[in-house]
């Protein structure tokens, strides 16, 4: 199915067209979580609310913006770090258990070989190691520019600069596709 029926179809509340979308995307979805929400559970439960708000919300998806895909995971990916600052997760412990880090190692084999089979790793190539570093810790790990800062001592406007810079880079990247 083109994008553009994929739209259509939800756009017109189609269920064929809705299975469709769980079928062709889910696991890239829900490893965008699960790349920020170790938690198996707590990670299911941001895929299922984020899925549903992409159907809910398909009507304010402007093709000029961007992919679908990129969308739909941006979505995905504010859901889960909303999920960690919420009070829920931030009231049930500041440690995890061992079982969560096991299962997260557990499904992060498996979660990158999928997330490197739609092209992320791809369009990161000609990353320089200082925006690969800050584009694993922003995007895919949920951290904001000023956590990076903090953590890893490295002043707010570095880490604003090479956001930028990695943008302009992947951009080229993406025009090239």
């Amino acid at each position: 199915m083109q994008e553009e029926q994929l739209i259509a179809g939800l756009r017109a509340k189609d269920r064929k067209t809705t299975e469709y979308l769980y079928d062709k995307y889910s696991r890239a979805l829900y490893a965008v979580i699960s790349r920020i929400v170790f938690d198996k559970d707590i990670a299911e439960e941001v895929f299922h609310d984020s899925f549903v708000k992409i159907t809910r919300k398909i009507d304010h998806y402007e093709e000029s913006k961007g992919r679908l895909y990129t969308w739909m995971a941006n979505i995905c990916r504010n859901s889960a770090i909303d999920k960690l600052r919420s009070k829920e997760i931030s009231q049930s412990g500041k440690t995890n258990t061992i079982d969560d880090f096991v299962y997260g190692m557990e499904s992060q084999s498996g979660t990158q070989e999928h997330i490197d089979g739609i092209g992320v790793r791809e369009l990161m190539i000609d990353l320089n190691d200082d925006q690969k570093f800050i584009v694993e810790y922003i995007y895919f790990k949920g951290y904001t520019h000023s956590e990076v800062s903090e953590e890893f001592e490295i002043p707010l406007g570095t880490v604003k600069s090479r956001v930028r810079a990695a943008i302009q880079v992947l951009k080229k990247n993406v025009a090239r596709i």
